[in-house]
């Protein structure tokens, strides 16, 4: 069922809203009409507002729907499930030797098809972890690679293993052998086994210091192959644990195939289905941008920033494998929401408007529309159908009223957006601690991840919606993530537009710090808040394993989104090559 969204022919329209707001087993149907002004001009002086002087839209309609989708073929879809037979056969041959199955299941993973065989690669580790070799084999007259890959794998698969397997590497001064530093593939995967640890686990840090010292050192030397050099490189610009899956895929792929002692069944698998995912996102991103278009927002409200694609790329970021399309589509409409209203709060809007407009959204009552300026109203009623819409769907699946839950998420984030516009407009720089407990709901995470439990379609646990409630840490810490990468990436240029408040300037403030100080301590946090999430991923959590990944998955787009510069508000030519990669161009079979 799909909400009535308003449609613009004149400067003055009546729009009839059917809303349904769920109360109990029934949906009570009413139709409210209220007159709509379609421009955005309010008694405010034009001039007496900000622009932020966003770039345009690097994806028009038209292009987005040109897309062909040619992978999604049965002759193609075929072929890709006998390659995926074989490689579920490599998987459980139970003769293969454990270390050179790991090397395959690490293979794998990296080529993007591990999840065709999550539950092939889970027995496989636990017939191993099992059984009575592990215990020797994990720690007796093993490489350091193997010890470090082996490692990484089980954590990654949710096994609480113990860092202390790596003392064995270490001299009696306690400092790892220098002698390993001469083993480049020792390092490579030491480096990215020590992404995965947790607070405290100091052997870890140490680990990471000493990789990172010795991988750097051979590059500075020219001492790797160029092959290895490549691998070097791009796990020194961002681990393997904090990339976006399907990135790294396509990445990985495009370097094994250089490989010499490439396994071509793996490889043929690899390209097949990339190619068949991109189509299949591809179709999602058709019908979102006949969405967007449909909300006409970016039309009417030209100073906020359209970011159809990016909002999309977020979620391929959050959750690529096609049993979540609606998962994506859904998140595409929060995000673009968000992109939206936070412009509202950030550039447009008086405090006066954005008081209203907070209100309005924390009653969650349509009459308040009465009330707002004209610009707001659209976006009000697209917000509140929109939400509204998923709310409806939840109920009439699952029987569940969970729009309280989504009305606070949003309301919360809106209080958040307003206590940053009072410090932008009283030029106020507050603690750093103060600002930080309010950015972390502002940075939008929570709203997020709200909606993408429910979208999950999976059962639905009083465990939960509670946790979901309180804001459980697995809400908390990648939305810290999110925030301290959206700072370290943007904070130059809110500070041009006459934002006050970031993690740097609070710290800078606060600490007496110069710049390059504050970005090394926020550096330092963001160190340490991944290490929180690691252990909350592994521990018991109240939510099921597909929401823990996507929350985890958060953190990895915020991170990739980021990392030089803000790909979301000024997307360069790195960002648009990365979608280009991701979503527009299949890889040569």
């Amino acid at each position: 069922m799909t909400l009535l969204t308003p449609t613009f022919h004149s400067s003055f329209f009546f729009s009839p809203l059917t809303f349904r707001k769920p109360q109990g087993p029934n949906l009570p149907h009413q139709t409210i009409i209220f007159p709509l002004r379609c421009n955005a001009t309010t008694n405010v002086a034009v001039s007496e507002r900000k622009s932020a002087k966003y770039q345009p839209n690097l994806w028009n309609y038209d292009f987005l729907q040109s897309l062909k989708h040619d992978y999604v073929d049965t002759r193609y879809e075929e072929r890709a499930r006998k390659l995926e037979e074989e490689v579920r056969r490599m998987i459980k041959d139970e003769n293969r030797n454990i270390w050179v199955k790991l090397e395959l299941i690490d293979e794998v993973k990296r080529l993007g098809i591990g999840y065709h065989f999550d539950k092939e690669i889970g027995e496989a580790l636990h017939r191993w972890v099992s059984s009575q070799r592990f215990s020797g084999a994990i720690t007796d007259h093993r490489s350091l690679h193997e010890i470090a890959l082996s490692f990484r794998l089980l954590r990654e698969y949710g096994y609480d293993v113990t860092a202390d397997t790596f003392e064995k590497f270490k001299d009696q001064n306690g400092n790892f052998k220098a002698s390993l530093g001469r083993d480049v593939k020792g390092m490579l995967s030491l480096y990215e086994a020590s992404y995965l640890g947790y607070e405290g686990e100091q052997i870890l840090d140490e680990a990471r210091a000493f990789s990172s010292f010795h991988l750097r050192g051979a590059l500075d030397e020219g001492r790797i192959s160029s092959m290895v050099l490549e691998e070097v490189n791009h796990a020194l610009e961002l681990p393997l644990h904090r990339t976006i899956q399907r990135l790294e895929a396509r990445w990985y792929i495009e370097s094994y195939a250089k490989r010499k002692d490439a396994n071509q069944v793996l490889l043929q698998a690899a390209k097949l289905d990339f190619n068949i995912v991109q189509s299949r996102l591809q179709n999602d991103l058709q019908e979102m941008s006949r969405w967007w278009k449909g909300m006409g927002l970016a039309s009417k409200l030209s100073f906020s920033r359209d970011r159809l694609m990016e909002c999309f790329f977020w979620t391929v970021g959050m959750a690529f494998q096609p049993q979540f399309s609606d998962l994506r589509k859904g998140i595409t409409k929060v995000t673009s929401l968000i992109t939206t209203i936070d412009d509202v709060y950030d550039v447009y809007g008086t405090l006066d408007e954005l008081q209203l407009f907070t209100s309005a959204v924390e009653s969650w009552d349509v009459k308040a529309v009465q009330v707002l300026p004209d610009y707001m109203k659209i976006c009000f009623l697209a917000l509140y159908n929109t939400v509204n819409e998923f709310a409806y769907d939840v109920l009439k699946e699952q029987g569940q009223d969970i729009l309280p839950y989504l009305t606070k998420a949003w309301s919360d984030m809106l209080k958040a957006f307003l206590q940053e516009a009072k410090w932008c407009r009283d030029k106020h720089v507050p603690k750093f601690e103060e600002y930080l407990n309010n950015a972390w709901v502002s940075v939008s995470g929570v709203v997020i991840l709200t909606h993408a439990y429910f979208l999950l379609n999976h059962s639905i646990t009083k465990e939960a919606l509670e946790s979901l409630d309180n804001y459980h840490s697995l809400l908390q810490t990648p939305s810290t993530i999110f925030r301290l990468c959206n700072d370290l990436g943007t904070s130059k240029a809110e500070l041009e537009r006459g934002e006050a408040a970031s993690s740097i300037v609070c710290y800078m403030r606060e600490s007496g710090a110069s710049e390059e100080g504050a970005y090394k301590n926020i550096h330092n946090l963001l160190n340490e808040t991944w290490k929180k999430m690691n252990k909350d991923g592994i521990k018991h959590s109240p939510f099921p394993k597909p929401f823990v990944e996507t929350a985890m998955n958060l953190a990895r787009i915020s991170q990739c989104t980021y990392q030089y510069g803000d790909a979301h508000g000024a997307p360069d030519n790195t960002a648009k090559n990365r979608v280009r990669s991701l979503i527009i161009e299949p890889i040569a079979l």
